[in-house]
């Protein structure tokens, strides 16, 4: 399937309904309340697993509690002469559903069903690596981001003791401020209340 037609499916389609209550979303930009954690938006690239530019602007936004977690964890690491990188943070639903639409039934499991809506798409996750605060070089996790290979869980137990070292710190201080690691993606995190906020299928021009 073609990259247009691709994308106009996805935004002819409608998000699934949800019964129940949520709370009101209050999505934040993330370098508004922290300009040290740094951001390297894949998806507004070519740089991404899809090959192809699926966000029009390179941003990062959160629930705003869940932005609040997010700079406590970073404070955190700087005191090891660490900071945050953000490779991805909310994310519309229709993007959701491009990635669904376009990944082979074989690696499916590492992307979200649209039918349920992903994490992201309730501004409730985040994808984040290391940078090193004094040469501002992004630190080497073991795989790449979006990886779709076992180097990519969070308990492999291969690649360098640094690695392992470092995907273990990024583990415990994240998951010390409410988030929750993702199975299958060291880099992805849950904020303990995602379930409270709706899917949300705005484009970040539109937040």
């Amino acid at each position: 399937m073609g990259e247009e037609v691709l994308r106009k499916r996805a935004l002819a389609a409608e998000p699934p309904a949800e019964p129940g209550e949520f709370f009101k979303p209050d999505l934040i930009e993330l370098i508004s309340i922290d300009p040290t954690i740094k951001t390297d938006i894949r998806y507004a690239t070519e740089n991404n697993f899809m090959g192809i530019r699926l966000y029009d602007q390179p941003r990062a936004f959160l629930q705003r509690e869940a932005a609040a977690a997010l700079v406590m964890a970073n404070s955190k690491f700087s005191k090891y002469g660490y900071g945050l990188i953000v490779y991805d943070a909310y994310r519309p639903w229709y993007v959701t559903k491009m990635f669904y639409d376009a990944t082979p039934d074989h690696q499916k499991d590492f992307v979200a069903n649209p039918s349920q809506g992903s994490r992201h798409n309730r501004g409730g996750a985040v994808d984040v690596g290391l940078y090193e605060l004094k040469t501002g070089k992004t630190l080497d996790m073991g795989s790449g981001y979006d990886e779709f290979s076992i180097r990519a869980h969070p308990d492999y137990p291969g690649g360098t003791s640094e690695q392992r070292e470092l995907r273990d710190k990024l583990r415990v201080i994240m998951e010390g401020e409410g988030f929750k690691v993702f199975h299958n993606e060291w880099w992805h995190f849950d904020y303990r209340k995602w379930k409270k906020y709706p899917i949300m299928n705005l484009r970040f021009e539109e937040i």
